[in-house]
């Protein structure tokens, strides 16, 4: 828990969640949402927006495989401050065969970076994988028992070299890929 904060005034609010389902098909629909709002009225262009009123409202759905590839995306904005923000939903497409996992944060800069996304959705994208990881716990596991699964050596506590692959997965504590 943090601290008691020096006095202050609240003026934002962003909330972003993610949910994981399993398919009866076998496929699984990972959900990012997020949704904006201030404390108090906010103005853009023409618009008026009330205090708590969600000025963005923005939604992604992949669809992936055992691979984590990607095999279909649904994008909704529900509340956007601009005419022009829903432009950007048919370019979001191009993911559409990428795969969850190394590289991602860069395949989404190649393919909706700068003026060719929204920045909110690339926000949602990028976080999407390990929400995917989070849900597909199968999807992380290589067919070939020799082979670690894929989240090992992504962070400290996996470290290959660490206490907690030592205790939990023995036979890869030191692995080193051939």
């Amino acid at each position: 828990m943090l601290t008691t904060p020096t006095p202050r005034s609240h003026l934002h609010t962003r909330s972003i969640s993610f949910n994981g389902y399993a398919r009866d098909d076998g496929l699984w629909d990972i959900e990012g949402h997020l949704k904006d709002s201030k404390s108090h009225p906010f103005i853009t262009g023409s618009k008026t927006w009330d205090p708590g009123e969600a000025f963005h409202d923005m939604w992604i759905r992949l669809t992936v495989d055992r691979d984590l590839t990607i095999k279909a995306i649904e994008v909704a904005m529900d509340r956007h401050p601009h005419p022009e923000c829903p432009e950007v939903i048919p370019p979001m497409n191009a993911l559409i065969g990428a795969q969850l996992g190394k590289g991602w944060r860069k395949m989404i800069d190649t393919h909706l970076g700068d003026l060719k996304g929204c920045t909110h959705l690339r926000e949602l994208l990028a976080n999407m994988a390990t929400a995917a990881f989070q849900a597909i716990p199968g999807a992380l596991f290589p067919a070939e028992e020799n082979q670690p699964p894929l989240y090992l050596g992504t962070c400290k506590s996996w470290d290959f070299d660490g206490p907690v692959v030592m205790r939990v997965y023995p036979q890869f504590y030191q692995w080193k890929k051939k």
